[in-house]
């Protein structure tokens, strides 16, 4: 089968770009200035519903969360200080006493209460709002006290509030498209589609911080324009470092790169109609790709095949031949096919975005794999708006995503594999796989270790089956920085897409 060459191509461009650019930076920093080149423009800031992690990033400066990630990705307070099970199995989170909204007003439990209601409401469009339902009623004792009790118990509570959609916002707040927060930084100006500029809040109520004044977000959404808005100094840090590029980057004594495997490449079904209603046509896509081509050509190498469900080898959930479950047998693919009604395979089409290589390029090379047991997809390629709007409608057969889980235990796993949470860009659309739900649950009720392992290789064994979404390939995922910056981290594992809110703790050194 041929391979790719679009990867080479821009390869060879990038490589072109840094030759060129090799000399000493030309544009010179603002003081209290941190210049971020943005991989895309935020589709929307809405607090609680999920637009990409370039929206992410964003959303973490403008508002806190109950808790976040220290840089060893230790579970770390923001707006809770303390955080435990009581006796009778509710959680209860202590909370600051100085946080102050943008507007002023004082952080308190109220705002806790009225933002849990608000993502947990019938409708609701939150992308945490399944898990918020989990609640079964919210005390507040006092202003510095949230008591949560929940339907079941759950062990993995507390991680929940460390998504960067679940932002606590002023009680009072009415606009959905611009809520009051209470985060280091505030929306100060803006061009659509080209910058976002924010400015630190008067008086921010944790001493030193943030560490700029302003960190104005420039929208490069060609990866190549980025790397070359990198090494000419035009920014101080970019977000999803190309991959062809990272080298170039390592070897510029004036650039840092800081990477961390935990994101991954995933192929997603429309399980509404046939064929994809269809376990079996599921897994014959499964096996159907060599994943090694998608790690050559659309990772240059800097990434691994994923071909089971990911969980991060060397973790205790991990098992060897687990994850290999969904190893590349085109043999096997066909009998599937076959065995599903389609000994002669049928056409659809293969949704992603043109707007980041990495999609594109694993869409191309899927597509070729697929052809190769008699599924002709069309690709569909759309910017990044539009991928994401049309994933939250359903508006597809197959799609390619990039994701990652939401924390590094299996239950932040849940983004991409409860098919039964409402419709969200990054998971399959209407795809059966009760199996694979029924065992996620059963693992955030258990609190005893070693049983939960057993749980979640359940849950894997059942995920394999069903086929909720398919594995391609793990990816190191890049941030590119000036070597005179201090501060930032890439958070480990899957918590990689949440370093932007390191961003507050970064400036010149």
């Amino acid at each position: 089968m041929p391979h790719p060459n679009r990867r080479i191509v821009l390869a060879s461009l990038a490589g072109l770009a840094s030759l060129r650019l090799a000399g000493p930076a030309v544009a010179q920093p603002r003081p209290g200035v941190l210049r971020f080149g943005l991989a895309a423009w935020p589709p929307n800031l809405q607090p609680w519903v999920s637009t990409g992690a370039a929206a992410g990033t964003v959303k973490m400066l403008l508002h806190r969360r109950l808790l976040g990630f220290d840089a060893q990705g230790e579970l770390r307070g923001e707006l809770a200080t303390e955080w435990k099970l009581d006796a009778e199995g509710a959680w209860v989170f202590t909370l600051r006493s100085d946080a102050v909204f943008h507007n002023g007003e004082k952080f308190t439990s109220a705002d806790v209460k009225w933002s849990i209601e608000q993502i947990a409401g019938e409708r609701s469009t939150a992308y945490y709002r399944a898990q918020m339902q989990q609640i079964e009623r919210i005390e507040t004792p006092d202003a510095a006290t949230v008591r949560l009790v929940m339907k079941t118990p759950l062990a993995t509570v507390p991680q929940w509030f460390t998504n960067y959609n679940m932002a606590i916002v002023w009680h009072g707040s009415r606009d959905a498209n611009a809520p009051i927060g209470c985060g280091p930084y505030r929306v100060a100006s803006q061009e659509r589609g080209t910058f976002l500029e924010l400015q630190a809040v008067p008086g921010y109520w944790l001493p030193g911080l943030p560490k700029s004044r302003t960190i104005r977000m420039t929208v490069y959404a060609d990866e190549n324009l980025r790397l070359a808005a990198l090494q000419s100094g035009d920014v101080d840090m970019i977000e999803y470092v190309p991959w062809s590029g990272m080298a170039a980057v390592e070897a510029d004594p004036r650039l840092s790169l800081v990477t961390q495997y935990g994101p991954f490449m995933d192929l997603l079904f429309n399980g509404t109609r046939p064929p994809f209603n269809d376990p079996r046509v599921r897994r014959a896509c499964a096996h159907a790709i060599r994943r090694e081509d998608i790690v050559r050509v659309a990772f240059s190498g800097r990434g691994k095949p994923l071909e089971g469900v990911p969980i991060v080898e060397g973790t205790p959930w991990w098992d060897a031949e687990l994850a290999k479950g969904w190893a590349y047998d085109p043999d096997r693919a066909r009998a599937l096919l076959a065995e599903a009604g389609y000994p002669n395979g049928f056409s659809t089409t293969l949704l992603a975005t043109s707007q980041f290589g990495m999609h594109q390029s694993t869409a191309e090379i899927a597509q070729r794999y697929l052809a190769a047991i008699g599924i002709q997809a069309e690709l569909r390629l759309t910017d990044w708006s539009t991928r994401v709007s049309l994933g939250i409608r359903g508006q597809y057969d197959i799609a390619v995503h990039g994701v990652s889980a939401d924390f590094n235990d299996p239950d932040g796993l849940t983004v991409v594999l409860d098919t039964s949470l409402s419709a969200a860009h990054g998971r399959s659309f209407g795809v059966q796989a009760p199996r694979t739900v029924e065992l996620l649950a059963k693992g955030r009720a258990e609190f005893d270790p070693g049983k939960r392992v057993e749980i979640y290789k359940d849950m894997q064994r059942a995920a394999l089956e069903e086929v909720p979404m398919v594995g391609l390939a793990w990816r190191a995922q890049g941030y590119g920085l000036d070597a005179r910056l201090t501060g930032f981290a890439n958070l480990p594992g899957a918590l990689s897409t949440s370093s932007g809110a390191m961003l507050e703790y970064t400036g010149p050194g």
